[in-house]
């Protein structure tokens, strides 16, 4: 590889696509997004439709060549996306249905149904991860129930990164760690599950063939390059799935580290050397996968991180902007002046395992105004994810925590990374990259273009700067007596309401 040569990461997020092209070590010289095109038509339901993702996709690839003095200087490509989400097209590559969305619930009964016909232990076993409705395999059988002419048409299941690099290239593949996550995946074998699929009632043939992350499928078609302006010579390697691209451009690839990955959601990854076999960790709501590093993880974290802030913001903060609510949180103290936040507002999060469990707010009184509520909001994504953590390091025997890295547009956040620092009581390492995860979709187009070695070259190439976050005493110490006297009572005392408000009917 020339030294001005790049490699392209995409990232399909749940708020946003992005297109970035980098250096070899990482530095980002172009890059562009577009939002992501997605459609709320009534409570618990999002979709995507697929062709608009594409063009979306387009729109970024366009936006981010134009900026660039050369774009045939790109070399390659590689995608990384949310995991759940994917688009079943026909015999002519064209779409069959939307893309449920990872986050959708429409989808609880179909969990249930796989459930009792095979039991939430049995799955774990299978393929690593807890039986919940976001997970892929539970989205096809929503489709095959309520949509049967579009699964009829149906020849292949393309994971969400999937799809976008069979746009890019024409090849249908799939990889590892998306893999992982559809509950389809025999974890020990690294291969479909396809006994499994057939007795869930699903045809195993449309699923397409597993490769690792990094796999070379092709070049550009000219096509797509003329709509993007991708070079027609470029590459189309397999991808990921977004947090693990993510710990992968960080290093976070053995035992020790942990990332916390801060966006819409936030991911809690640890990477293992094995795969957990213990049902308990299922039954809490953690899940393995596979790396794209080699190897595995397991994953915990919050489906509601930044969410929450933004759902804050529109709704109590009247669209305040965000330095004006930092200013109004920390002239709070620590501890909110009693209010405490559970950040449940799609689902309970891993270690629990509650897809019935609600938000809420507890400890109000007159006292408490905007900035108490909103830094009670900080302290509770803060009380949680240390929540996830602290849950799954006992099935993780011999595991010492050596460092926690933080990333994404969460830890532009000052206020919140001071409460994380303090409520995990050890520091925190904000790295300078924003785009990990863009940016561990192009390492992995360099792995397959041949421009590193191996995965180490790869994490050895990158550099970057790191900002140390160090604890307040003062405040840790309160945090440490805040989470073991309230925060981890608080989810089990509100358990039963919230279940009787889904038995309700809301």
């Amino acid at each position: 590889m020339a030294g001005d040569d790049l490699l392209v990461g995409i990232d399909f997020g749940t708020s946003h696509i992005k297109a970035i092209a980098f250096t070899r070590d990482g530095q980002i010289v172009a890059s562009a997004s577009a939002p992501t095109p997605t459609v709320y038509p009534q409570p618990g339901w999002a979709y995507y439709e697929p062709d608009a993702v594409w063009a979306q996709t387009v729109v970024a690839l366009r936006a981010m060549t134009a900026k660039l003095d050369d774009p045939q200087r790109i070399v390659a490509v590689a995608v990384a996306s949310v995991g759940e989400a994917g688009a079943p097209i026909d015999a002519a590559g064209q779409p069959t249905y939307p893309m449920i969305a990872w986050f959708d619930t429409r989808t609880k009964e179909q969990a249930e149904q796989l459930r009792q016909r095979f039991g939430a232990d049995a799955i774990f076993r299978s393929s690593g991860v807890s039986l919940q409705p976001i997970f892929t395999l539970c989205k096809i059988l929503w489709i095959q129930q309520h949509a049967p002419e579009a699964m009829a048409r149906t020849v292949r299941w393309l994971n969400a990164a999937d799809f976008l690099t069979f746009r890019l290239c024409g090849v249908a593949a799939s990889e590892f760690s998306l893999a992982s996550r559809t509950l389809m995946l025999d974890i020990d074998r690294l291969t479909w599950a396809t006994d499994l699929v057939r007795d869930a009632g699903v045809d195993p043939a449309i699923l397409p063939p597993l490769l690792p992350s990094g796999t070379k499928l092709g070049a550009i078609l000219p096509e797509v390059a003329a709509q993007t302006g991708l070079p027609a010579h470029a590459l189309v390697t397999t991808g990921g799935h977004d947090h693990v691209c993510g710990a992968m451009a960080l290093s976070v690839t053995r035992p020790g580290a942990v990332l916390d990955s801060l966006g819409t959601a936030e991911a809690i990854f640890l990477a293992t050397d094995e795969v957990l076999k213990d049902p308990e960790v299922g039954r809490r709501g953690y899940a393995q996968g596979v790396h794209v590093s080699g190897g595995y993880y397991v994953l915990g974290g919050l489906y509601t991180s930044s969410a929450c802030i933004e759902w804050f913001r529109e709704n109590i903060g009247a669209g305040l902007d965000y330095a004006a609510l930092a200013a109004e949180g920390e002239a709070a103290p620590p501890g909110s002046l009693g209010v405490y936040f559970l950040p449940h507002l799609r689902t309970a999060n891993p270690g629990y395992d509650d897809p019935h469990s609600r938000a809420t707010f507890v400890g109000l009184t007159f006292d408490a105004k905007r900035g108490a509520l909103y830094r009670a909001l900080l302290e509770g994504l803060a009380y949680e994810a240390r929540y996830s953590l602290a849950s799954l390091l006992p099935y993780l025997a011999g595991t010492h925590i050596e460092r926690i890295v933080a990333t994404g547009g969460g830890t532009r956040n000052g206020l919140l990374m001071r409460i994380k620092a303090s409520v995990y009581n050890q520091p925190l390492r904000v790295v300078s990259i924003d785009e990990a995860t863009a940016l561990g979709a192009a390492m992995l187009a360099g792995l397959g273009a041949g421009v590193y070695r191996d995965v180490a070259d790869a994490v050895q190439s990158v550099r970057y700067t790191t900002t140390v976050v160090e604890p307040e005493p003062d405040a840790a110490q309160f945090y440490e007596r805040g989470f073991h006297q309230v925060y981890r009572a608080l989810y089990p005392a509100v358990r039963e309401l919230h279940h009787a408000i889904v038995g309700l009917g809301d």
